[in-house]
């Protein structure tokens, strides 16, 4: 088969999808040495997410990633390459220039708490998502309970969809020495033990709330480390400073930007436990992250969280402060505890690979 993957979104943004892109390529190059594969990068990218194996090469595309016109101007651009099969990790397809159209729809965020994103966002993804799952010839959802959402939300039929879970960065898996990671918390002035959330300030992370039960941990418990959010300023993240301000809390809370994986690494490895109270999550990284740096986990009920850590982390209800609070005291407090979730949190990571996401994505390629 000659197989065509979208990989145009790194260049604009080197978020969970373009990491997802270029993780699959790559493992896809260890499982498959008889299909031809080709990378489309846009032409303005000057990186290679080409791996080194024969059966894949590079073409440049114009077509900007997420433009107005994208679906006609991909497909123009697309048809010369007679392509039996095309990848859209993004989950748009082009409306012409593949035999088949696989897409990989990663969450319906959209659809729960449109109140959750900014009126362009929303006007994109709402405008575009019916159309390309009745588009395609088959979809991949990052977790069956995303792959549940779009059979409940947009109808399409079960055997349409396939879960397919996404793995970490490699890098979660190394080793890292006492002393990298000492350097990386004496750059940020960080004891360790501390309270870690890592994603995007956006309000379905639900970081107000956390951010209470934090107070209440601190005022009533013997609990005395910082909370640190990690993560990039989404949108309509006011009322995250605002708690914070308003709690009193400028000194114990704290906010770091542009850190690297490396450096997000050694966080884990020094963190007293990693908290994802989210409202919703495709698949939640964070948590698979940390438990494969030894870094207890604390993790939203709801939505896909509870398929990433099985039985390895702590699920609580989204909303319940108290619980929150008394169970992040537990964690932080019991050491004989926090060596069974380490333990399991590890065991539990390493049942996600790229290796497992490049393999039964392949199968899909062939159609089976």
């Amino acid at each position: 088969m000659n197989i065509g993957i979208d990989c145009r979104l790194p260049f604009y943004q080197m978020g969970g999808i373009s990491q997802y892109t270029i993780y699959l390529i790559q493992a896809l190059a260890q499982v498959d040495t008889e299909n031809q594969y080709t990378i489309f990068h846009s032409r303005k990218d000057g990186r290679s997410y080409l791996p080194a194996a024969p059966n894949f090469q590079r073409r440049n595309l114009w077509t900007p990633a997420h433009h107005r016109w994208e679906r006609r101007a991909l497909a123009l651009e697309l048809l010369p390459r007679r392509l039996d099969l095309f990848h859209t990790p993004d989950f748009i397809p082009p409306a012409a220039g593949a035999k088949r159209t696989i897409i990989t729809v990663h969450d319906l965020n959209f659809i729960f708490y449109p109140q959750f994103l900014t009126a362009e966002s929303l006007r994109y993804y709402r405008d575009q998502i019916g159309w390309a799952v009745a588009k395609a010839d088959h979809i991949l959802a990052d977790s069956h309970a995303t792959r549940q959402d779009m059979i409940d939300h947009l109808d399409v039929v079960p055997e349409k969809i396939t879960a397919v879970h996404l793995a970490a960065n490699p890098l979660y898996q190394r080793p890292f020495s006492p002393e990298a990671i000492h350097k990386t918390l004496k750059q940020y002035n960080l004891p360790r033990g501390f309270v870690l959330a890592v994603g995007t300030l956006e309000p379905r992370k639900n970081l107000p709330m956390l951010i209470r039960a934090y107070k209440q941990m601190i005022a009533e418990t013997a609990v005395d480390v910082p909370l640190i959010l990690v993560g990039g300023k989404g949108w309509i993240y006011d009322e995250i400073f605002a708690t914070i301000a308003e709690l009193g809390l400028r000194d114990k809370v704290r906010h770091l930007r542009g850190i690297f994986d490396e450096q997000l690494a050694h966080l884990y490895h020094a963190a007293g436990v990693l908290v994802t109270p989210s409202k919703y999550e495709g698949f939640g990284l964070p948590a698979l992250e940390a438990m494969h740096c030894g870094c207890p986990v604390i993790v939203s009920n709801i939505s896909s969280l509870p398929e990433v850590v099985g039985e390895a982390g702590i699920l609580l209800p989204p909303d319940d402060e108290t619980a929150w609070a008394e169970v992040m005291a537990r964690v932080l407090l019991d050491a004989e505890l926090r060596e069974e979730m380490v333990e399991n949190g590890r065991l539990q990571a390493a049942t996600f690979t790229w290796q497992k996401t490049a393999e039964m994505t392949l199968e899909l390629y062939k159609g089976k």
